[in-house]
């Protein structure tokens, strides 16, 4: 486990320059989970280059539907929107593992039994910072909180009320459709 935390990722922070307009006000929050996602699959095995590429597509494009397709139903459109980019990049051998980080980070059981397979990594990198912590796969709770402190929330976990509570409004029969069992 690195003790340095990835404070900037040029594909992530090309990706966000590329669509800054369409997340506004909410790009600091988004920008901020992401980097704690990231670094949360980072402490639980040392990444090489091309996994830390294949973590920040993935995170990039993991919530991505809710800005970029204006759905909270946003899982299936991410996962396009993924694939769209890595065909534009000539990384279409990445899109199963990334399609699987995608698709699978809302996960509530586990994704695969092998616990350093990227996309499980990633969907308990994501449950722990959706669950500000308080969820924590065996990871010390120290190292949590210096990711945290790193990339603080910056209305993160308001703006998920806020959309959770607009799609409870509009479908209640749907709350959150981006749960997986």
């Amino acid at each position: 486990m690195t003790q340095d935390l990835i404070q900037r990722h040029p594909r992530l922070e090309a990706l966000f320059d590329a669509y800054s307009e369409r997340f506004g006000k909410e790009q600091t929050p988004y920008r901020n989970h992401i980097y704690r996602v990231i670094n949360l699959v980072a402490i639980q095995k040392a990444l090489s280059e091309e996994e830390l590429e294949k973590v920040a597509i993935a995170g990039f494009f993991h919530d991505a539907g809710i800005w970029l397709a204006g759905t909270f139903d946003y899982l299936e459109p991410s996962a396009r929107l993924a694939a769209h980019y890595l065909e534009e990049q000539g990384l279409e051998a990445w899109g199963p593992e990334i399609g699987a980080m995608i698709q699978n980070h809302h996960k509530v059981t586990r994704f695969s039994a092998d616990r350093q397979s990227l996309a499980e990594m990633f969907r308990r990198a994501d449950w722990i910072d959706v669950s500000l912590g308080l969820l924590r796969f065996g990871l010390p709770a120290a190292r949590i909180r210096r990711i945290r402190a790193t990339f603080p929330n910056a209305g993160f976990h308001t703006l998920l009320l806020k959309l959770s509570g607009q799609q409870l409004l509009s479908q209640p029969w749907k709350p959150l459709p981006m749960l997986r069992r």
